[in-house]
């Protein structure tokens, strides 16, 4: 595995996971829709998850929940970018969540460092937008689009299709001018694949960890753990996204998204304490 994350300003040793705490701009988001969404709010969610230990911050203007609309580039930017403007003064590393090219241009010029994309920069003249830049990208498999994905999610072999994927915009990125270190893959879990989907690419981190590169992962609070739980609510899933978070580790992830940043940086350091061999072995 690549032994660091190059990403804008900062480079990011990968020999253990690193957590990345989840702050969501957006009035909808499938879990804490419009806490955040008032700058002095976002402000104080963003020192809380960098006090609890989160080694990055994915900021989010747009809902990419099952169902969610679409909202226009305008409102995205209204969103992020006075966020944004404040948090690149604190010299952490910092991600845009988002799938617009002109959000990413925009939150790039400001000095965002990784552009986490569910959509792999498959939007025109993104791929270029990041080769640009010195920032990292993270590019994700999804099978659809927000508004629909879940409705009839069909793979013949979920595995070997996404990691083919993955492996295929891991490429173009590289031909485009974005270097290996400059790549982070994310397997998608809940965009448009079913509990069955999503269980059999968890059982399969492993493998898409060592054919793929690193991996982030991303299971926090959704709904393939309230599956598990007999559909509980996405504000008690903290303690299961825990558990699937150090399961994600234990198989190699090397992001982990996260909402309960506190939680997952103390069992990591458990994990890490007690089981000092777990640990990935550095290739």
């Amino acid at each position: 595995m690549t032994a660091f994350l190059h990403a804008g300003r900062f480079r990011l040793p990968l020999q253990r996971p690193l957590v990345m705490g989840i702050l969501n701009i957006t009035p909808d988001s499938f879990s804490d829709g419009g806490r955040y969404a008032q700058l002095d709010a976002a402000l104080a969610q963003a020192r809380r998850l960098l006090d609890e230990g989160a080694d990055m911050l994915d900021i989010g203007g747009e809902s990419t929940r099952p169902g969610a609309p679409t909202i226009s580039v305008e409102e995205e930017l209204a969103r992020v970018v006075p966020v944004l403007r404040e948090l690149v003064s604190w010299q952490v590393p910092l991600s845009i969540d988002t799938c617009k090219t002109e959000v990413m241009r925009a939150a790039l010029a400001m000095g965002v460092d990784l552009v986490n994309d569910i959509a792999a920069l498959e939007a025109p003249g993104a791929l270029d937008a990041v080769a640009e830049s010195g920032a990292a990208v993270c590019l994700m498999h999804k099978q659809g689009v927000p508004q629909s994905m879940q409705q009839a999610p069909q793979y013949q072999d979920v595995v070997g299709e996404v990691g083919a994927y993955l492996q295929v915009r891991r490429e173009q990125a590289r031909v485009a001018g974005i270097a290996t270190e400059r790549i982070l893959l994310d397997p998608g879990f809940g965009f448009g694949k079913t509990f069955a989907h999503n269980a059999a690419l968890f059982g399969a981190l492993p493998a898409l960890c060592r054919d793929c590169g690193p991996l982030l992962v991303g299971v926090s609070r959704k709904s393939m753990l309230g599956h598990l739980l007999g559909e509980r609510p996405a504000t008690e899933r903290d303690a299961a996204s825990v558990a699937a978070a150090l399961l994600a580790a234990q198989s190699g992830a090397a992001v982990l998204r996260v909402h309960a940043v506190r939680d997952t940086v103390d069992a990591l350091k458990i994990w890490q304490g007690l089981l000092p061999l777990s640990l990935p072995a550095e290739s």
